[in-house]
């Protein structure tokens, strides 16, 4: 009998194939899978591929149709909140039209939420924003990359906990795969901007304070100014 971690391992291996396959255009909408032929593809076992076609039924990319099969489908029908789909997509999609969009989402809901959190924050959650920040400078002038994202990533979980609404906290994993993305694909620099680590302390300190519009504010520029670094990027000739 196979052991439940490789099971495990296996299954993962096969719905990121599989998903992979969908976001970069592989496997076009309308293209019919099944069972035996994804089982023969990838060298597993019908269950493990059984399970890997109900993650992605639940993520909207397959349907199955009677008589027909498992029938993919088009993007607009996509969980696109699902934090595997944006990973995909950033991964072998088309990675500057996911970042643009990302970086309008966030400015649609962060800086909303960083008010909030001005009028809901408790002073634990202060206190973790003020030692992320804290963390953000040490890491960012060491150029601890791995850890400095880990630090951005707290600051920005704490944030939208603190914001006190269930919907803007469910975002977390979408901010998270935001900040991965950016790290993952080499659109981080070396030491990263000084600029960006000061207006975290501002949004700590505006929400310390209870300073509503400031703490809106200074989130606003913090997604313009990674907006517009992410542009530089994206517009910039690769080397070789």
């Amino acid at each position: 009998m196979t052991p439940e971690p490789i099971v495990s391992e296996l299954h993962s291996s096969v719905l990121t194939a599989l998903g992979e396959a969908i976001v970069s255009g592989r496997y076009q909408p309308g293209h019919v899978l099944t069972l035996d032929g994804v089982s023969a593809d990838h060298g597993v076992s019908r269950s493990v591929a059984r399970e890997a076609i109900r993650v992605l039924e639940s993520m909207r990319m397959v349907a199955p149709r009677r008589r027909v099969g498992i029938t993919i489908q088009p993007s607009s029908a996509w969980n696109v909140f699902d934090p595997r789909v944006i990973r995909w997509r950033l991964d072998v999609g088309d990675r500057a039209a996911q970042l643009m969009s990302l970086s309008e989402l966030r400015r649609g809901f962060e800086p909303a939420a960083a008010a909030l959190a001005a009028r809901r924050a408790d002073p634990h959650q202060c206190r973790i924003m003020a030692a992320a920040v804290s963390d953000m400078v040490v890491h960012g002038r060491s150029g601890d990359l791995k850890s400095y994202l880990l630090a951005d990533k707290v600051f920005h979980r704490t944030l939208l906990e603190a914001s006190g609404n269930e919907m803007f906290r469910a975002l977390n994993d979408v901010v998270a795969e935001v900040l991965g993305g950016r790290s993952h694909h080499g659109m981080m620099p070396d030491r990263p901007n000084p600029a960006a680590i000061e207006l975290h302390d501002e949004v700590a300190r505006a929400i310390r304070m209870r300073d509503e519009a400031a703490a809106e504010r200074a989130m606003r520029a913090i997604i313009d100014e990674a907006a517009e670094a992410l542009a530089g990027d994206l517009s910039a000739p690769s080397g070789n």
